[in-house]
């Protein structure tokens, strides 16, 4: 059963978690799209950069759900291979459905029928599994047909798909593809940050899961109903801050939710009443005085010229035309083939990020906003 009920935020702009629909802003669109595509037994490819908020809008999409429905959540972003695959799925399992809930003795006693190791947090007592296998294929496919006798709608969200491109096994995605046609109760929710893999597990003619999820590129929020979610929220817990002020804070962190919610959630600390431009300045500064030390260490991560890039493209904010004689010549970036060859490190080391404006033209920016700012504060363009 989907939770109904959520634990109040130490703060009203929490930076991760999902504390329920007093804390959502908007998403409202993508919410009745995604939950009339599963409702109506299609599955969905959610795709957007890191941090805009993907894992929070699952989270809030299966608060909505009928109540008779069930849903498993897991993340693959920290698996290598299909053995940590199945790990996550029984894991998945065991923490949404308790060994009482006389559902969860049934799922419970079929994932021990498959002898895993089953260990608990001491902290949190929350379940996890750890299966020592050669082939995960087997018991990840029993898994699923397991999930296929329930005698209700389920959803299974798969936060990072495009992980499973990086196991050193083959044909993941093919006997994967085939376990989850069979599901006819299971509709899917497939997430991911990396657009270009997803795209080619997706939209490749040649590749098992094309066409099987409709496809939603996640955008940042609009800017109106985010600086009146921000307003409204500072107003709730008696504090003013001008829609002025909202304003500059969602064009400084580029309305891009993770960095909107850290900046507000450092205002917010501040024990006043009303705000004024000064203040969120103030924490932006200290919030980039405080990362400096994780910025410098990208710089030993990448070739001086890979480097070089990145701050011209931080400066520039937004470039267009990477090998122009221009852009090349006003930052000293050498030929146009030594950017090209930087620019797709740079790509591939998901520093940069290329995207399409809405006028269909190519642009490149740095994925870090934070590092934006400080790269603009730290080495101005001259």
């Amino acid at each position: 059963m989907v939770p109904k009920r959520f634990k109040k935020p130490l703060n009203p702009f929490p930076t991760t978690g999902y504390y329920g629909p007093d804390y959502f802003c908007d998403r409202e669109s993508e919410t009745e799209q995604i939950s009339n595509l599963l409702q109506n037994g299609q599955s969905c490819l959610l795709m957007g950069k890191r941090r805009l908020g993907k894992t929070a809008l699952i989270q809030h999409i299966l608060h909505f759900l009928p109540k008779n429905w069930g849903y498993l959540y897991l993340d693959i972003l920290p698996t290598e291979n299909e053995n940590q695959l199945l790990n996550a799925l029984a894991t998945a399992l065991l923490q949404q459905f308790p060994e009482k809930d006389p559902f969860g003795k049934r799922v419970w006693a079929f994932v021990k029928t498959l002898r895993p190791t089953i260990s608990f947090d001491q902290l949190s007592g929350i379940p996890q599994v750890s299966f020592q296998m050669t082939q995960a294929e087997r018991p990840v496919i029993d898994l699923l047909d397991f999930l296929f006798k329930v005698d209700k709608p389920m959803v299974i969200a798969i936060d990072e798909f495009q992980q499973i491109h990086s196991y050193p096994e083959k044909n993941t995605d093919a006997w994967l593809r085939t376990a989850i046609q069979r599901l006819q109760n299971v509709s899917f929710l497939f997430s991911g940050s990396q657009e270009t893999l997803l795209h080619e597990l997706f939209l490749d003619p040649s590749r098992p899961f094309y066409r099987s999820a409709s496809p939603l590129l996640l955008q940042t929020i609009d800017r109106q109903p985010y600086k009146d979610f921000i307003v409204a929220m500072f107003a709730k817990h008696g504090k003013t801050l001008p829609p002025a002020i909202a304003d500059q804070i969602l064009e400084w962190t580029k309305g891009h939710t993770y960095y909107v919610q850290t900046l507000c959630n450092r205002v917010f600390q501040l024990e006043k009443k009303v705000y004024e431009a000064a203040d969120w300045k103030r924490c932006a500064q200290q919030i980039l005085d405080e990362s400096e030390t994780f910025f410098l260490y990208y710089r030993t991560l990448l070739s001086t010229q890979q480097w070089k890039l990145a701050v011209a493209i931080s400066k520039e904010d937004r470039v267009y035309a990477p090998t122009s004689k221009n852009f090349i010549h006003d930052h000293k970036l050498g030929s146009g083939a030594t950017v090209l060859k930087s620019l797709q490190a740079l790509i591939d080391k998901e520093i940069i990020f290329q995207d399409s404006d809405r006028e269909s033209k190519t642009y490149y920016e740095v994925n870090d906003v934070f590092f934006t700012r400080w790269i603009q504060s730290t080495f101005p363009f001259h």
